[in-house]
């Protein structure tokens, strides 16, 4: 049986639930999460998906900020989520789709962190530092669970070398610095995850799913960042059946600054 499962930080849901619809109508993957839906939790715009198959839909939003929600043709059960760094925060939903070894899936907006990286003057990168210290301790806890286990979205760090336009220039830009990229080597060893997208992708190869509205010609200029990511345990990322990174999803009218990535699975 095949499962398909994309990611897409698609910054305000109410605004381009168009895209989505579009995204979806051509895609078609079994599941779709969403990053920074900055939709207040009850007002996601539901009923257009659900009229073209999506009729299982878990949402934890707040108003203005943040935002995740997972959209699915498959049922689910288990919807839960973590408040990481006791803020309060909309960054986490999961469910699990059950099934003769269930699937417990996560979506993650992890924050961005500012521009300055340094935690004593800028207090978003000390909280996005925190994060991802209990975010290590938390994969710890989840490498122990039964079953396959998915972990996607905007993660927010570009770890590789070749996962930003120039390594040198961005060792000191948050998104890249070796202080985040470390911590996430960490998160993965605790959590036993594996990165689905370079399976597909080699590690000497550019990936990129995120280009900066500043740029006057996003694809001219083409410095990008994979900020955006699938990660399963070592027994699904076996079954990995192929990627797309959706690069036109940049072009398209109003588009976020993220693109949609999907990864399938023979499970």
């Amino acid at each position: 049986m095949g499962f398909s499962i994309a990611t897409w930080n698609i910054n305000s849901v109410r605004l381009r639930i168009g895209l989505v619809e579009r995204l979806l109508k051509e895609w078609q993957p079994d599941v779709l999460c969403l990053q920074e839906t900055k939709c207040p939790q009850g007002q996601f715009p539901s009923a257009p998906l659900k009229e073209i198959g999506y009729g299982h839909i878990a949402e934890f939003g707040q108003k203005g900020y943040h935002g995740v929600a997972i959209v699915s043709k498959r049922p689910f059960t288990a919807q839960t989520s973590h408040d990481f760094c006791s803020k309060g925060d909309s960054r986490h939903v999961s469910v699990t789709f059950e099934g003769a070894k269930p699937i417990e899936l996560h979506n993650f907006y992890i924050p961005a962190g500012g521009d300055e990286p340094d935690p004593k003057v800028n207090e978003k990168f000390a909280h996005k530092l925190q994060f991802l210290d209990e975010l290590e301790a938390w994969s710890t806890q989840k490498a122990k669970a039964k079953g396959h286990r998915i972990l996607v979205g905007d993660l927010n760090i570009a770890p590789l070398v070749h996962d930003v336009w120039s390594h040198k220039d961005l060792l000191k830009v948050v998104s890249h610095t070796p202080i985040e990229t470390d911590a996430m080597k960490r998160i993965m060893a605790a959590g036993a995850w594996h990165d689905v997208m370079r399976r597909h992708v080699p590690e000497d190869q550019k990936l990129y799913t995120w280009w900066s509205y500043r740029a006057k010609d996003w694809n001219a200029a083409d410095r990008g960042r994979r900020l955006d990511h699938i990660w399963t345990d070592a027994a699904l990322a076996e079954r990995s059946g192929g990627l797309q990174v959706h690069r036109d999803a940049r072009g398209w009218q109003q588009p976020s600054d993220h693109v949609p990535v999907m990864a399938r699975f023979d499970i």
